[in-house]
């Protein structure tokens, strides 16, 4: 199964939080996405790992991905060492997308930055003929993305382009909604969390507002990329007043 476009997240909710309105987009589009979460999330104060499963299944469901796989990596303590890498190498070829979506290089959390450059390690990687993965059907073909690009989480980052989300963002908003455990829900148990509080989806909301005003519509998400972006015509630019 070849993906368009391929997300991962450190924790099942990262990518829904900071990119979700993209790939509501792309998929409108035509693309074929997915979504990689490398932990289970099994650190997190609320819920637990079943939880944190059908909650991210639900959010698949709205999202419309094509794959979500979940590489059970340990919450908090993984490391780019060569197993771990090799592991994000095999995905990558499974799914051979065209442009990988990953963690913001430097954050709160501290699983952010390493998921960030353990992804783009591994894109490098990939693409090299004399590392051989297998799996199932035996020996994977070498696949290296056209570009990794970081979207932001909680530390602000001054992006390289913002992308137009305005029509997808309520649809954005249920999909993070869906891990009903982790974000503000007054029928739901647990110990107040800095993610918990309804501060936290008005965060959200603002930032999107806020990114989105900087190009002239309603809402938009934010994304850095070290390779430089083309585009073919001028079309493309989102004509806005300054």
């Amino acid at each position: 199964m070849k993906l368009d476009i391929l997300a991962f997240g450190a924790h099942p909710d990262d990518v829904e939080l900071s990119c979700a309105g993209m790939l509501l987009a792309e998929k409108a589009h035509g693309k074929n996405t997915g979504i990689i979460d490398l932990t289970e999330g099994e650190l997190g104060s609320r819920g637990s790992v079943e939880t944190r499963y059908l909650e991210s299944a639900k959010a698949a469901q709205i999202l419309g991905l094509t794959v979500r796989e979940n590489l059970q990596l340990k919450d908090g303590f993984f490391q780019s060492d060569i197993d771990t890498q090799m592991k994000v190498v095999r995905v990558i070829r499974k799914y051979r997308p065209e442009i990988v979506f990953c963690n913001a290089p430097e954050d709160r959390h501290p699983d952010h930055g390493r998921a960030a450059q353990l992804v783009a390690d591994a894109c490098f990687l990939s693409g090299l003929l004399k590392i051989v993965t297998t799996d199932e059907h035996g020996e994977q073909a070498h696949w290296r993305p056209k570009y990794v690009m970081h979207y932001i989480q909680d530390r602000f980052i001054e992006p390289d382009f913002l992308y137009d989300i305005s029509p997808f963002f309520e649809a954005k908003m249920e999909a993070i909604k869906s891990y009903s455990t982790q974000f503000f829900n007054p029928s739901q148990e647990g110990p107040e969390t800095y993610i918990s509080k309804p501060e936290f989806l008005e965060s959200i909301n603002g930032r999107n507002k806020l990114l989105g005003k900087r190009i002239g519509v309603a809402y938009a998400e934010g994304f850095i990329t070290k390779k430089i972006i083309g585009i073919q015509n001028l079309d493309a630019v989102i004509q806005h007043n300054t």
